[in-house]
Protein backbone atom coordinates (compact mmCIF):
# COMPACT_ATOMS: atom_id res chain seq x y z
CA UNK A 1 0.00 0.00 0.00
CA UNK A 2 1.18 3.53 -0.82
CA UNK A 3 1.08 6.01 1.64
CA UNK A 4 0.44 9.56 0.86
CA UNK A 5 3.05 12.52 2.20
CA UNK A 6 3.34 10.23 5.13
CA UNK A 7 5.32 11.37 8.43
CA UNK A 8 8.39 8.05 7.10
CA UNK A 9 10.01 6.91 10.79
CA UNK A 10 12.64 4.33 10.88
CA UNK A 11 10.96 1.87 12.51
CA UNK A 12 8.67 1.87 9.08
CA UNK A 13 11.87 0.59 7.64
CA UNK A 14 12.97 -1.41 9.77
CA UNK A 15 9.95 -3.49 9.37
CA UNK A 16 10.03 -3.44 5.37
CA UNK A 17 10.79 -5.88 4.07
CA UNK A 18 13.20 -4.71 0.89
CA UNK A 19 15.20 -2.58 3.37
CA UNK A 20 15.80 -6.01 5.52
CA UNK A 21 17.27 -8.19 2.33
CA UNK A 22 19.55 -5.17 1.23
CA UNK A 23 21.18 -4.71 4.88
CA UNK A 24 21.43 -8.69 4.95
CA UNK A 25 23.23 -8.79 1.59
CA UNK A 26 25.28 -6.00 1.84
CA UNK A 27 27.52 -7.85 4.49
CA UNK A 28 26.75 -11.32 3.02
CA UNK A 29 27.99 -9.41 -0.37
CA UNK A 30 31.23 -7.29 1.08
CA UNK A 31 32.06 -9.99 3.75
CA UNK A 32 33.16 -12.38 0.47
CA UNK A 33 35.39 -9.22 -0.46
CA UNK A 34 36.83 -9.45 3.47
CA UNK A 35 35.13 -6.08 4.24
CA UNK A 36 34.08 -5.16 7.69
CA UNK A 37 29.93 -5.60 8.84
CA UNK A 38 28.22 -2.78 6.07
CA UNK A 39 24.65 -4.42 7.66
CA UNK A 40 21.95 -4.00 10.14
CA UNK A 41 24.08 -3.67 12.98
CA UNK A 42 26.21 -0.71 11.30
CA UNK A 43 22.57 0.80 10.29
CA UNK A 44 21.28 0.63 13.57
CA UNK A 45 24.62 1.88 15.50
CA UNK A 46 24.55 4.82 13.26
CA UNK A 47 20.70 5.80 12.85
CA UNK A 48 20.96 6.25 16.65
CA UNK A 49 24.33 8.16 16.72
CA UNK A 50 22.73 10.40 13.78
CA UNK A 51 19.74 11.11 15.70
CA UNK A 52 21.80 11.75 19.05
CA UNK A 53 24.23 13.67 17.58
CA UNK A 54 20.98 16.28 16.32
CA UNK A 55 19.08 15.61 19.07
CA UNK A 56 22.04 16.81 21.37
CA UNK A 57 22.36 19.74 19.60
CA UNK A 58 18.51 20.53 20.09
CA UNK A 59 17.21 20.22 16.17
CA UNK A 60 13.71 19.45 16.11
CA UNK A 61 12.37 15.99 16.29
CA UNK A 62 11.56 15.69 12.87
CA UNK A 63 14.93 16.61 11.95
CA UNK A 64 16.05 14.13 14.41
CA UNK A 65 14.19 11.05 12.72
CA UNK A 66 15.64 12.16 9.06
CA UNK A 67 18.92 11.91 10.18
CA UNK A 68 18.21 8.40 11.85
CA UNK A 69 16.21 7.19 8.69
CA UNK A 70 19.45 8.37 6.55
CA UNK A 71 21.65 6.91 9.07
CA UNK A 72 19.33 3.41 8.62
CA UNK A 73 19.56 3.53 5.04
CA UNK A 74 23.16 4.81 3.88
CA UNK A 75 24.92 1.73 3.46
CA UNK A 76 22.14 -0.72 1.37
CA UNK A 77 23.94 -0.09 -1.86
CA UNK A 78 26.65 -2.08 -0.75
CA UNK A 79 25.08 -4.74 -2.24
CA UNK A 80 25.87 -3.28 -5.57
CA UNK A 81 29.22 -2.46 -5.61
CA UNK A 82 31.26 -0.96 -2.59
CA UNK A 83 32.25 1.54 -5.59
CA UNK A 84 30.35 4.93 -5.12
CA UNK A 85 28.08 3.16 -2.74
CA UNK A 86 27.00 6.48 -1.84
CA UNK A 87 25.46 7.71 -4.57
CA UNK A 88 23.89 4.25 -5.65
CA UNK A 89 22.35 4.26 -2.08
CA UNK A 90 20.87 7.67 -2.87
CA UNK A 91 19.34 6.58 -5.93
CA UNK A 92 18.06 3.37 -3.90
CA UNK A 93 16.91 5.31 -0.87
CA UNK A 94 14.83 7.77 -3.18
CA UNK A 95 12.86 4.97 -4.73
CA UNK A 96 12.31 3.35 -1.40
CA UNK A 97 11.27 6.25 0.42
CA UNK A 98 9.12 7.54 -2.43
CA UNK A 99 7.22 4.25 -2.36
CA UNK A 100 6.80 4.64 1.55
CA UNK A 101 5.00 8.16 0.55
CA UNK A 102 7.87 10.30 2.32
CA UNK A 103 6.77 14.04 0.63
CA UNK A 104 9.79 15.22 -1.58
CA UNK A 105 11.55 18.21 1.11
CA UNK A 106 12.67 14.82 3.45
CA UNK A 107 13.58 13.08 0.70
CA UNK A 108 15.58 15.56 -0.35
CA UNK A 109 17.26 15.69 2.99
CA UNK A 110 17.90 12.00 3.49
CA UNK A 111 19.10 11.34 -0.03
CA UNK A 112 21.63 14.24 -0.35
CA UNK A 113 22.99 13.04 3.23
CA UNK A 114 23.33 9.09 1.52
CA UNK A 115 24.73 10.54 -1.27
CA UNK A 116 27.47 12.35 0.24
CA UNK A 117 28.36 10.19 3.25
CA UNK A 118 31.72 8.80 1.35
CA UNK A 119 35.10 10.28 2.21
CA UNK A 120 36.14 9.92 -1.36
CA UNK A 121 33.37 12.11 -2.58
CA UNK A 122 31.23 13.49 0.00
CA UNK A 123 30.67 17.10 1.98
CA UNK A 124 29.00 18.28 5.05
CA UNK A 125 25.91 19.94 2.90
CA UNK A 126 23.34 20.05 5.49
CA UNK A 127 22.53 19.49 8.77
CA UNK A 128 21.27 15.64 7.97
CA UNK A 129 24.54 14.94 6.18
CA UNK A 130 26.98 16.40 8.78
CA UNK A 131 24.96 14.41 11.21
CA UNK A 132 25.20 10.72 9.66
CA UNK A 133 28.89 11.69 8.53
CA UNK A 134 29.76 12.02 11.98
CA UNK A 135 27.78 8.82 13.18
CA UNK A 136 29.12 6.97 10.35
CA UNK A 137 32.72 7.50 10.91
CA UNK A 138 32.69 6.73 14.52
CA UNK A 139 31.54 3.25 14.13
CA UNK A 140 35.14 1.68 14.54
CA UNK A 141 34.83 -1.38 16.80
CA UNK A 142 36.10 -5.22 16.83
CA UNK A 143 32.09 -6.36 15.84
CA UNK A 144 33.00 -5.01 12.84
CA UNK A 145 35.17 -7.91 12.02
CA UNK A 146 34.31 -10.64 9.90
CA UNK A 147 37.21 -12.20 9.81
CA UNK A 148 38.25 -15.35 12.05
CA UNK A 149 41.61 -16.08 11.38
CA UNK A 150 43.65 -13.23 13.00
CA UNK A 151 46.65 -14.25 11.13
CA UNK A 152 45.04 -13.33 7.91
CA UNK A 153 43.86 -10.08 8.91
CA UNK A 154 44.88 -6.83 6.71
CA UNK A 155 45.11 -3.01 8.10
CA UNK A 156 41.21 -2.41 8.17
CA UNK A 157 41.01 -5.59 10.05
CA UNK A 158 43.49 -4.91 12.62
CA UNK A 159 42.32 -1.06 13.61
CA UNK A 160 38.85 -2.63 13.97
CA UNK A 161 39.78 -4.95 16.00
CA UNK A 162 41.87 -3.43 17.98
CA UNK A 163 39.18 -1.04 18.92
CA UNK A 164 37.61 -2.11 22.14
CA UNK A 165 35.25 0.76 22.98
CA UNK A 166 33.70 3.66 20.50
CA UNK A 167 31.80 6.35 21.70
CA UNK A 168 30.65 9.82 20.19
CA UNK A 169 30.04 12.46 22.67
CA UNK A 170 28.40 15.59 22.18
CA UNK A 171 28.92 18.97 24.66
CA UNK A 172 26.40 21.27 23.36
CA UNK A 173 27.79 23.77 26.09
CA UNK A 174 31.10 23.89 24.72
CA UNK A 175 30.27 22.99 21.02
CA UNK A 176 32.75 20.30 20.88
CA UNK A 177 31.58 16.67 19.21
CA UNK A 178 33.97 14.15 21.02
CA UNK A 179 35.16 10.69 19.15
CA UNK A 180 36.56 8.81 21.96
CA UNK A 181 38.38 5.32 21.32
CA UNK A 182 39.90 3.04 23.63
CA UNK A 183 42.55 0.77 21.42
CA UNK A 184 44.75 -2.20 22.61
CA UNK A 185 47.94 -0.88 20.77
CA UNK A 186 49.34 -4.36 21.56
CA UNK A 187 47.27 -5.11 18.32
CA UNK A 188 47.43 -2.00 16.41
CA UNK A 189 49.85 1.14 16.96
CA UNK A 190 48.09 4.35 16.82
CA UNK A 191 49.44 5.47 13.72
CA UNK A 192 47.90 2.55 12.07
CA UNK A 193 44.44 3.94 13.08
CA UNK A 194 45.55 7.63 11.30
CA UNK A 195 47.01 6.13 8.09
CA UNK A 196 43.62 4.76 7.16
CA UNK A 197 41.16 6.94 8.93
CA UNK A 198 42.45 10.74 8.73
CA UNK A 199 40.57 11.18 5.88
CA UNK A 200 37.56 10.18 7.88
CA UNK A 201 38.77 12.59 10.69
CA UNK A 202 39.51 15.53 8.53
CA UNK A 203 35.56 14.92 7.22
CA UNK A 204 34.31 14.83 11.03
CA UNK A 205 35.62 17.99 11.75
CA UNK A 206 34.32 19.37 8.33
CA UNK A 207 30.42 17.79 9.36
CA UNK A 208 30.81 19.47 13.38
CA UNK A 209 31.84 22.99 11.58
CA UNK A 210 28.69 22.82 9.54
CA UNK A 211 26.82 22.02 13.03
CA UNK A 212 29.16 24.96 14.57
CA UNK A 213 31.09 22.49 16.52
CA UNK A 214 34.77 21.73 17.05
CA UNK A 215 35.64 18.51 16.21
CA UNK A 216 38.16 16.06 18.76
CA UNK A 217 39.74 12.90 18.88
CA UNK A 218 40.55 11.31 22.19
CA UNK A 219 42.50 7.92 22.01
CA UNK A 220 42.71 6.23 25.51
CA UNK A 221 42.22 9.21 27.68
CA UNK A 222 44.69 11.37 25.27
CA UNK A 223 43.19 14.03 22.99
CA UNK A 224 44.98 13.79 19.59
CA UNK A 225 42.65 15.93 17.90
Amino acid sequence: MVLTMAAITVDDLKHDAEVTVYHRCSTEFLGQLGFTEHGRRHAMLVSNRARKVLSDLDYSERACELAAIAGYLHDIANLVNRYNHGGNGAIMAYVILTRLGMNPEEIALVVSAIGNHEEERGNAINHVASALILADKSDVHRSRVTHTDFAKFEIHDRVNYAVEESKLLVDKVEKIVTLKLTIDTDICPLMEYFEIFLQRMIMSQQAADFLGCKFALVINDTKLL
